[in-house]
């Protein structure tokens, strides 16, 4: 298939997703060659800075699809080359349009290229969740999102989180993916309402750096001098850097969330007592077998909560109790007053 001698169309593909005139160099040499650049709207994100850069851009009437594949096309034999600035909605129809007039008139239409002029960088469609978030949450978005406090979202963050649970359990592909974006909405909708507060506001951008920050930290042996030989030594080490920055906690237990289920509650304070090596209180005074197994310890959970059900016991209540007991003797062994 021949094409208009002399004449070309490149159809300049960018993203907003980029600062306006982070082009790539091929990008810049089409623009400064063109005989002629056009868009379709002056407040298209990369106009301004390809005109502040000297390179003047024509505005055209988009219409329909066809009728601009018919402008961008209509160039007499000679003319040199087009650029055509797509626009940020990816100019829907045109790739077919100007597909079918390279058909049906062969031979009478210019060379068509396209040329990517810039593209996304990993995470850049974050870029889109925030202004999504920002935009429910302004004058004129969503009056229920608008509503919304850190408060009313807790019982959504809990529930996308055991569902997230539920998903990686049940090695269900497809759940795991909607659901890791149910959790990813919880923290950005808190992010963005903390933009609110009057007095001590901070961004997802804010929430981003600091744990950035605390992932270098934590991972000398990635980032810095220190060297680590296999996953223990590595969880060895950030134990020990986390330990210095809560250098200034009390007990061992202290910043051991209180509002964990019963069940993670008491999992969460054992494992502390363990890991610190505090001897100082004994365990339950209850028989169990002598070697537990993943499948021996949930039979055992589920007999006792069945039990516990038959016996009209509130079996969260009572070992949140129970946990609540093992906290404070454990502080008292310390010697540290009851909470």
């Amino acid at each position: 298939m021949t094409n208009l001698p002399g004449a070309k169309l490149i159809l300049l593909t960018t993203t907003h997703r980029v600062a306006p005139g982070l082009l790539s160099w091929p990008a810049w040499e089409a623009l400064r060659s063109a005989g002629r650049v056009l868009a379709a709207d002056a407040g298209h994100p990369q106009v301004a800075a390809v005109r502040q850069a000297g390179v003047e851009v024509e505005i055209v009437e988009p219409g329909s699809a066809p009728a601009l594949a018919r402008t961008l096309t209509g160039q007499p034999a000679g003319a040199g080359t087009t650029v055509w600035l797509g626009s940020p909605d990816g100019d829907p129809g045109l790739t077919d349009a100007l597909a079918r007039l390279a058909v049906e008139h062969a031979g009478e239409v210019p060379e068509i290229e396209v040329l990517p002029g810039s593209y996304d960088l990993p995470g850049a469609r974050l870029l889109d969740l925030v202004s999504v978030m920002d935009r429910l949450r302004s004058p004129g978005g969503c009056p229920w999102d608008a509503e919304q406090t850190h408060a009313s979202l807790v019982k959504y963050l809990v529930e996308e989180a055991y569902e997230l649970v539920e998903a990686i359990e049940e090695e269900d592909r497809e759940t795991l993916r909607e659901e890791l974006g149910d959790v990813l909405l919880q923290v950005f909708f808190h992010s963005r309402i903390a933009e609110e507060h009057p007095t001590d506001a901070f961004s997802i951008d804010d929430v981003a750096g600091d744990i950035v920050e605390k992932l270098m930290y934590r991972h000398p042996h990635v980032f810095g001098d220190a060297q680590a030989e296999g996953a223990a030594e590595v969880e060895a080490n950030w134990e020990a850097l986390k330990a210095a920055e809560k250098s200034g906690r009390e007990s061992v237990l202290d910043g051991v969330p209180a509002g964990l289920p019963s069940l993670a509650y008491a999992a969460k304070l054992v494992s502390r007592v363990r890991r610190a090596g505090f001897t100082g209180v004994p365990d339950a005074p209850y028989a169990l077998p002598a070697e537990l197994t993943a499948e021996s310890t949930g039979t055992l959970l589920l007999a006792l909560a069945q039990r516990a059900h038959d016996a009209g016991v509130d079996v969260d209540a009572a070992l949140r109790a129970a946990a609540r007991g093992y906290r404070e003797a454990v502080r008292a062994a310390e010697g540290l007053k009851p909470e």
